[in-house]
């Protein structure tokens, strides 16, 4: 007799802190954290500037806050912290914490690594006031949302809920921010947000994030983003020939998904003439490495393997948030890639979606098989103005370029720019790598149309083998293994999933014309 273990159901998770825009300057403020910036000087002098609000709040509490920098050896340094404790406002108010924060030269990197740095400074608390956004324009206030969120990521899966100074500060109030601000700051609440729902669902644990349940979470996406929703179950994969998703997924307990998100702007003039993006997300829920199987400490990461897919759905969920102009479809190929009895062997063809056949000779190699379907069914009935794939691919990105830069292929130059300013833009950098034509042999097959492991350089020969099936649609290649993870706490990434890419996802399709140019020549 077989016995099926309950579900396991998640508890309640640990949310973001609430961000609002406050009148007055910092000594008006009802707070028990007052963060004052402090700037390194700007004639390049050993010497220390306080940002706004830093007079008021010296002259209300007879603090001489430069004094107490000094004797704290800040250099304004992004990172750098001291705190005094002040007594309240009223005769039974508990003490306040003054907090001096390093914001370097206030640039919108060092603000958003010093929003992120008092999110972390301050778990725990109820209520934090800093000037921090008052040193900008939007670009500033953008950049301490994101911050502030995604350095107060965290996730609990215990028992007892976690302790109270181990969570995120309940509400970040800014000041000296204009109120017309509110769209800015809701702007940049989303990016973070979107950031925060990646890694939460890339750290979810495969005993309970498999394939059906990342389409269940899709679902509750849609319904609270206005997306529609539509999902694959295997019976519909096999009717209509999705051979690559059923390939990796055969051996599961867990049959695969096919999910399908769309987005449509506002305004039917707007929808009737968008053009479409489509995004590919690679939502492999556990990868065991199949009969080519892992090594144990290279498994025990492997829950995070659908990070593309989670990047994919959490960009989904804020294009209305960043007032996205054109159509988007997503498409995340969800499967478990598992050790079985009906698992692909080395040696197998798969027939991907529209035809293109595969031998598989190792099936460590499967994101790609999966993400094949994928493009190719996007190119076959959406019609899309631009195909964009985001996946943790191959550990050879992480080689080429280590564990804080994101790699991407492209074949259409205007695509190329425009996800290379909005990943600089955003604070999630992208270096172009070469779709060297020369390595295609190495995926040559002589039994099939490719092979799926055409070894060194790895990152290339993967892109190569995506290639043929994004037809002569403009088309980029996001390989995200190298910052996927992070290996411990550095500024807005926390130790685990990063969520990288949402960020510069949503800044390229929340510009004015994300498609600007590109196809031109193709």
């Amino acid at each position: 007799m077989s016995v099926t273990p309950p579900t396991p159901v998640l508890p309640a998770q640990v949310s973001p802190p609430e961000l609002s825009l406050a009148s007055g300057h910092l000594a008006t403020v009802d707070a028990d954290v007052l963060a004052v910036p402090v700037l390194t000087g700007d004639d390049g002098s050993a010497g220390v500037l306080l940002g706004p609000g830093a007079d008021e709040l010296g002259e209300q509490l007879g603090l001489d806050l430069l004094a107490v920098a000094e004797l704290h050896r800040l250099t304004g340094a992004v990172g750098e912290t001291a705190s005094v404790v002040v007594p309240g406002p009223g005769p039974d108010s508990a003490g306040r914490l003054v907090l001096l924060l390093g914001a370097g030269s206030a640039s919108a990197t060092d603000l958003r690594r010093a929003a992120a740095t008092l999110a972390r400074s301050t778990t725990g608390r109820r209520r934090v006031a800093t000037s921090l956004a008052s040193l900008g324009g939007d670009d500033a206030l953008i950049a301490v949302a994101v911050g502030a969120v995604l350095g107060s990521f965290r996730f609990s899966w215990r028992s007892a809920p976690a302790p109270t100074d181990a969570t995120p500060p309940e509400q970040i109030l800014l000041t000296g921010v204009a109120r017309d601000a509110e769209p800015t700051l809701r702007r940049g609440v989303a990016l973070g947000g979107a950031g925060w729902r990646a890694r939460h669902l890339a750290t979810v644990p495969s005993n309970l994030k498999n394939p059906g349940w990342l389409a269940e979470q899709a679902a509750t996406i849609a319904a609270e983003s206005g997306l529609t929703c539509e999902i694959f179950d295997e019976g519909r994969l096999a009717d209509e020939g999705f051979g690559g998703i059923l390939g990796v997924g055969r051996a599961s307990a867990s049959p695969p998904r096919l999910i399908r998100l769309d987005y449509t702007p506002a305004g039917r003039r707007a929808a009737r003439k968008a053009p479409t993006v489509v995004l590919v997300g690679k939502g492999i829920t556990f990868d065991s490495g199949g009969l080519s199987i892992k090594p144990a400490e290279a498994m025990a990461s492997m829950k995070r393997d659908m990070t593309g897919g989670a990047v994919v759905l959490a960009t989904m969920a804020a294009l209305a948030a960043v007032e996205c102009p054109v159509r988007v479809v997503a498409l995340v190929a969800a499967a478990e890639n598992a050790v079985g009895g009906d698992a692909t062997r080395p040696g197998d063809v798969l027939r991907h979606y529209g035809g293109r056949t595969t031998e598989v000779t190792n099936t460590d190699a499967e994101g790609r098989l999966v993400m094949a379907d994928a493009l190719a069914y996007a190119v076959a009935n959406l019609e899309p103005a631009a195909l964009v794939d985001v996946a943790t691919l191959t550990g050879a990105m992480k080689v080429a370029l280590g564990l804080r830069t994101g790699g991407f292929f492209a074949d259409d130059e205007a695509l190329a720019s425009a996800l290379a300013a909005a990943g600089e833009g955003s604070g999630e950098r992208l270096w172009r790598m070469p779709l060297v034509a020369d390595y295609a042999e190495r995926i040559d097959s002589s039994v099939a149309d490719s092979d799926n492991a055409g070894g060194s350089p790895g990152a290339v020969t993967a892109a190569l083998f995506l290639q043929p099936f994004t037809g002569d649609v403009p088309w980029a290649h996001l390989d995200i293994a190298s910052v996927g993870d992070s290996a411990g706490e550095n500024f807005e990434w926390t130790t685990g999933p990063t969520g990288f890419g949402a960020r510069a996802l949503l800044t390229w399709l929340g510009s004015d014309d994300p498609l600007a140019g590109v196809g031109v020549g193709v």
